[in-house]
């Protein structure tokens, strides 16, 4: 039997002035050429080294054909990539690109892991490990910024979100929430943003139960972040922006004390909240009247709630809103803060900039699939979440790189379809490895001005 006729092939016998067929026999191709560029940055930052360090692995050393790092290697650039799915492993297993991201002979080597090891390997992963891969990854985050900026940053924001994560089925600590509608987990992920730079930086995912309320594991969060960060950037003004459902007592006390951070959170409504922002709702009603658009006023005063030990500055945005055919609607807002700038400048420039996150929110649910959270055990789907982050932080490395570059602001997804996407021929000589990828590749000046500056000896 001849290889015309078990390789797969397709006639289009009337598409062009002759006949054109298309055959799938390049045994030595991928169609993630371009995906180099994530072990570059992987080797810039040590992530996977620093991560599969945290994991122990129990299997008998004489059985073991996937090492743990090739395993964790194979999942993170894998998502990377566009597989989110521990499924995907039976397609990529011999694809030569693939196998060389996770150190293998991207040809001689042997096939990747199929989906039930990296199956057993999720579940492998214990509480103290969950733990231990956690701060890895924040430090390893802290680490680069640190090198990046010299430890000269002047000043630190962390913002803290939930998010919805919707499950399937009987995973373990799925509850129906009513403010989403849905049976989910809700993660809490935590990002940082330097200076007046417009990216926010990925370092901590913790994945919490459906009925979680929002300031659940915050504390202990910013408890573990915070000195890492003043170790690395002694000199750096912290600040912290959250919403209204982490506001506690607790928090506050910490971020006034041992944190020595200034801070703007959001505060829930009540009768007393309410009542102090009377006057400035007058005025913005009166405002809204005689314009016929929406009009808001701010205000500040001292406030202390049953549970405080002291007063605590609320700036007030006394908002109205104004919709055709319908009445004013009164929208009041409240942040309490120790920064001392001028309640509109908390309001707008510092507290309302922490709606950036939301798409770097939508990049890891859209650009990585980040709920892709299906199995039964919990531990195991906080393992995925951790998996993703570490996928997005090699993503953010490349964004990183890519300044100057029609890619410098460009999403996840953009990313993986200019740059990774790249039809390939592997080449493997004794002396070395040659990716061969197409000459009349149309984002080529991007992407080589990546790679020189990723692995600065290349020319």
């Amino acid at each position: 039997m001849t290889e015309d006729i078990t390789t797969q092939r397709f006639l289009f016998s009337k598409l062009l002035n002759k006949p054109l067929l298309v055959r799938f026999d390049e045994r030595q191709g991928s169609s993630d050429g371009g995906a180099v560029l994530l072990k570059a940055a992987d080797g810039r930052l040590g992530l996977t080294e620093r991560l599969a360090d945290c994991l122990r692995d129990s299997r008998d050393p004489n059985k073991i054909v996937h090492e743990v790092e090739e395993l964790l290697r194979q999942r993170v650039f894998a998502i990377a990539c566009g597989y989110p799915d521990g499924n995907d492993a039976a397609r990529l297993a011999e694809d030569p690109v693939h196998k060389m991201l996770v150190g293998r002979d991207p040809l001689q080597g042997v096939a990747l892991a199929s989906q039930p090891t990296l199956s057993r390997f999720e579940n492998a992963v214990g509480r103290k490990e969950l733990l231990r891969l956690g701060q890895s990854l924040a430090s390893a985050v802290i680490e680069r910024h640190r090198q990046r900026l010299r430890g000269k940053a002047r000043t630190i924001t962390i913002d803290l979100d939930p998010t919805e994560d919707p499950t399937h089925g009987g995973q373990q600590l799925s509850f129906f929430n009513g403010y989403y509608d849905s049976w989910c987990y809700l993660p809490m992920l935590g990002f940082l943003s330097f200076n007046h730079e417009p990216e926010q930086y990925l370092l901590a995912a913790l994945l919490r139960p459906g009925n979680a309320p929002d300031k659940k594991g915050a504390l202990a969060l910013l408890e573990r972040l915070v000195p890492s960060l003043r170790q690395a950037f002694p000199r750096a003004r912290l600040r912290v922006r959250l919403d209204a459902g982490f506001a506690c007592p607790e928090l506050f006390d910490f971020l006034e004390g041992p944190a020595h951070a200034q801070y703007a959170v959001g505060l829930p409504k009540n009768k007393v909240l309410l009542r102090k922002a009377r006057r400035l709702m007058s005025q913005a009603r009166r405002l809204a009247r005689q314009t016929g658009q929406s009009a808001y006023v701010y205000g500040e005063f001292w406030y202390r709630a049953g549970t405080w030990p002291g007063k605590r500055r609320v700036i007030i945005k006394a908002e109205v809103l104004v919709y055709p055919g319908r009445q004013l609607k009164d929208n009041p807002r409240f942040v309490v803060t120790n920064l001392t700038h001028s309640p509109r400048w908390v309001y707008e420039k510092f507290y309302c900039q922490r709606g950036e996150i939301e798409n770097r929110i939508k990049e890891l649910h859209h650009g990585l699939e980040m709920d892709r959270t299906s199995c039964s055990s919990f531990l195991a789907n906080q393992f995925r979440l951790l998996l993703t982050a570490a996928a997005y932080t090699l993503m953010q490395e490349i964004r990183l790189q890519a300044a100057r570059t029609s890619l410098a602001r460009a999403q996840v997804q953009t990313l993986r379809e200019r740059l990774f996407k790249l039809g390939a021929r592997v080449v493997v000589s004794v002396r070395r490895i040659v990716i061969h990828l197409p000459a009349a590749f149309a984002f080529l000046r991007d992407w080589k001005h990546i790679a020189t500056r990723l692995a600065p000896d290349s020319g």
